[in-house]
């Protein structure tokens, strides 16, 4: 006995070890990706200013470039505004790392200011959530498939958490429990964090597949 609950402790370490590794490389891919994009700004602004200067006073021809340089910054502006510092900071973390895999995103988000969970707790949802869709994601061959859908709003008096994303094929599932998109072995430390979540709050969840495709509904009391 005492054999078997040692073994069983060292395997539980194991896991934790791995996704606490997992967690960190997110996090650090979400930064980097976060320089990379800073960067790129500072290369644009330097060429903006060399362009500006090189039109030297012609103020009809620096307008319609400044009116364009405009138009093409309000394109790009994919910054979501949800209302809560916090879920915006791991909401476009997430979705910017998703861009940068080829992914394409479509998301909507409002959450009110007022919540009846904690902050902590819906940005673990939130980010889990986000985490298993790029996996499922990165798993197609085909870029062009790949597509990850947010929205999170309120629906009936609570707050409503919806992520959709493309699949190869069918999600696997145990029984009645989908598998994490990571290992196949197992139900996956996000998933299992994010059911408990889901009921310290009394909330409803919903997981569906169909081929292709995989979505995920919440909703917690407000």
């Amino acid at each position: 006995m005492r054999l078997l609950d040692a073994l069983f402790g060292r395997m539980i370490d194991r896991r934790i070890s791995e996704y606490q590794n997992d967690l960190i490389t997110k996090h650090c891919d979400e930064v980097q990706n976060i320089y990379r994009t800073m960067r790129g700004w500072r290369h644009d602004y330097h060429n903006h200013i060399q362009t500006l200067l090189a039109l030297n006073g012609d103020r009809e021809r620096t307008r319609e470039y400044l009116l364009n340089l405009n138009r093409d910054l309000t394109a790009v502006d994919t910054v979501i505004k949800t209302g809560n510092v916090m879920v915006d900071a791991i909401l476009n973390s997430k979705l910017s790392l998703l861009a940068s895999k080829e992914i394409r995103v479509n998301a909507k988000a409002v959450v009110p200011p007022v919540l009846g969970i904690s902050e902590i707790d819906l940005c673990v949802i939130i980010g889990n959530l986000l985490d298993n869709a790029m996996e499922a994601c990165l798993k197609q061959g085909d870029a062009k498939e790949r597509f990850v859908r947010v929205f999170i709003g309120i629906l009936k008096d609570q707050l409503y958490v919806s992520v959709t994303n493309s699949t190869c094929g069918f999600a696997k599932k145990s029984g009645r429990t989908y598998l994490s998109t990571k290992n196949s072995e197992s139900h996956g430390f996000g998933l299992v964090r994010v059911d408990r979540i889901v009921k310290k709050y009394g909330g409803y969840l919903n997981r569906q597949d169909e081929e292709g495709a995989f979505a995920t509904e919440i909703m917690l009391p407000l």
